[in-house]
């Protein structure tokens, strides 16, 4: 394996101007959305930079949790040429192809049945397919081989407390440095559909180190603020990197945010019947998984809550770019409905979202409202594309 001792220093593309932060929601199949989403804003910085740019020429740090951290992974894993592994376009017909593997679907009344029952003795489903190919495309590259700085959280289920693989953490506690695949089954084994994942690291001195891991979503489904904090804590730390940004210069930071959709208006729960719910209630109500979707949803949606009040407190709104979509229902919001017509439906989602007005959320009704005279998402994306890419610009002239 690859040691924390000899790591390549990943390159900051901004050096000291805009620390930009690129994060994706959890969220099962739903991770289609934002795989949209980033085809669009690669394609952008591509009509600036050539066909050849990449998302992880931009960022600084890409996070992402359960399905965003496999697309993370994706993005900034290096092929045999030290170029990413997956163009953003890639992400979507991987989805297409692989989701029906990773969540097979059995069909009718029996099916259904069948499935249900099965959650009161184990997982939905066995997750032998999706480790075998999530194995197969990131192989033996390990977090440290990333090319720009990865953070991606998990849960420890045995200690009870996260457990976050980030880049930035690799370099001193060296038994974080796992295999990217590890990581992804790690962050997206979420309770119900998937099986706890248990694996063990050795770092560069022998040390071994043992890891009981689910889904990152418990703790942070929306890993926005844990990469904000992994940064935060590299500026306390003085790390030349970010120098001579200062812990809460938020004008520093410029982040993107991509969640994976909710289903907020369609209010399918109410406290009438939740108060009626024992443990199997909460586990299961009209095909949906209440508890799992609760918490989910609470983390994204608190991050959110967080991020825009302290951005827009510290006058830097423009600054945090939060592309949701809060209208799903039915089908659309489930993380495992892998039939070829949802899949299908959730691209079109995607190209709708583009295409919606600038919003910012209501922080009283939790839900995104349109800003004023704030054009569409699409322009947003342009907007950030343009200052990726003249930050990058200018990085490049200093360092000639």
């Amino acid at each position: 394996m690859g040691t924390a001792s000899t790591l390549v220093q990943i390159q900051p593309p901004t050096y000291g101007n805009l620390i930009t932060i690129l994060s994706i929601d959890g969220g099962g199949i739903r991770g289609i959305i934002p795989a949209t989403i980033l085809e669009y804003l690669e394609s952008q910085l591509q009509e600036l930079d050539g066909e050849d740019a990449r998302l992880a020429d931009y960022f600084d740090v890409i996070a992402g949790t359960s399905t965003g951290g496999l697309v993370a992974a994706m993005l900034t894993a290096p092929n045999e040429n030290g170029r990413p592994l997956f163009a953003a376009k890639d992400i979507k017909p991987f989805y297409l192809e692989h989701s029906p593997k990773i969540f097979p679907q059995k069909k009718g009344v029996l099916g259904s049945m069948r499935n249900n029952l099965k959650l009161l003795v184990g997982p939905k489903y066995d997750g032998k397919y999706l480790h075998k190919i999530v194995r197969e495309k990131l192989g033996e590259t390990r977090l440290h081989q990333t090319l720009t700085h990865v953070v991606i959280p998990t849960f420890d289920i045995k200690h009870l407390q996260p457990t976050i693989f980030s880049t930035f953490e690799v370099k001193k506690d060296h038994y974080l440095d796992a295999r990217l695949s590890d990581i992804c089954i790690s962050t997206s084994a979420a309770p119900t559909y998937l099986p706890a994942y248990h694996f063990m690291n050795q770092d560069d001195e022998g040390n071994v180190r043992e890891f009981n891991l689910i889904d990152g979503g418990v703790a942070a489904n929306n890993p926005a603020l844990v990469a904000i904090s992994q940064v935060t804590k590299q500026i306390f730390d003085e790390n030349p990197y970010f120098f001579p940004t200062k812990p809460m210069d938020y004008g520093r930071f410029l982040v993107i945010s991509i969640g994976t959709g909710s289903s907020k208006v369609e209010l399918k729960y109410n406290a009438n019947m939740a108060s009626k719910w024992g443990v199997l209630g909460w586990l299961l109500h009209g095909g949906s998984t209440p508890l799992v979707d609760v918490f989910t949803q609470a983390s994204a949606d608190m991050v959110d809550f967080h991020n825009s009040v302290v951005f827009q407190a510290l006058h830097s709104e423009e600054n945090y770019v939060r592309i949701q979509e809060d209208t799903l229902t039915g089908t659309d919001a489930s993380v495992d409905i892998s039939t070829k017509e949802n899949l299908d439906k959730l691209v079109k989602i995607g190209e709708r979202l583009l295409k919606k007005p600038v919003s910012r959320v209501n922080l009283k009704t939790g839900l995104s409202e349109e800003v004023k005279n704030g054009g569409h998402k699409r322009g947003d994306l342009e907007k950030v594309c343009k200052i990726a890419f003249k930050m990058k610009g200018d990085s490049e002239h200093r360092n000639r």
